[in-house]
C-alpha cells in the first residue's frame, strides 16, 4: 500500500513538474505577426481555364523581420508563390495562390504559410468549382455548393 502510494505521489510530482517545464516557454513577445486581410478564398463558380491566381495579402504587425520558409500546397493543382526576402516590421506583402482551372469540379485546398512569427504555421483556404468546357458533352458536372 505504502509503496503504491508512494509511486502515485511521484507521478503526481513529475506531472507537476513536466507542466511547470512546458508553461517555462518563453514567449517572444517582438516576435513576427501576420495580418492577413483573409485566410480564406471562395473562387465561386470558373469557367473552364479560367485565371485560377488570387492573392492572400498580409502586413507584418510585429516587431522583427517576418521570415517566410514555405508554402506547401499538397497537390500538383495548386502552385504557390510568396516573397524570398524577409517583410519588415509594418510592411506588407502577398502569398499568391494559382489553382489549375483545366481541372473540372468542386476543389478545397490548403496552403501551410511556414514562418518564424509568432504562429509559426498558418493555413490559407481555397475553394470554388470549375466548369466544364461548354464544347465537352461527356464532361462530369457537379452541383453548386449550398
Amino acid at each position: 500500500m505504502k509503496t503504491s502510494f508512494a509511486i502515485t505521489l511521484l507521478f503526481f510530482f513529475a506531472m507537476k513538474l513536466s507542466a511547470q517545464e512546458a508553461g517555462a516557454v518563453e514567449v517572444n513577445s517582438n516576435a513576427p505577426k501576420f495580418k492577413f486581410e483573409t485566410e480564406s478564398i471562395d473562387y465561386g463558380t470558373l469557367k473552364h481555364n479560367a485565371n485560377g491566381s488570387r492573392e492572400f495579402k498580409f502586413t507584418n504587425v510585429g516587431k522583427e523581420p517576418l521570415i517566410i520558409i514555405s508554402v506547401p500546397t499538397g497537390c500538383g493543382c495548386l502552385i504557390s508563390t510568396y516573397p524570398k526576402e524577409p517583410i519588415k516590421p509594418g510592411e506588407s506583402g502577398v502569398i499568391k495562390a494559382t489553382y489549375d482551372t483545366h481541372r473540372v469540379g468542386r476543389f478545397e485546398k490548403t496552403m501551410i504559410v511556414n514562418s518564424n512569427a509568432d504562429r509559426p504555421q498558418v493555413s490559407l483556404k481555397i475553394k470554388g468549382i470549375v466548369l466544364p468546357p461548354k464544347n465537352d458533352s461527356t464532361a462530369i458536372t457537379f452541383p453548386s455548393p449550398k
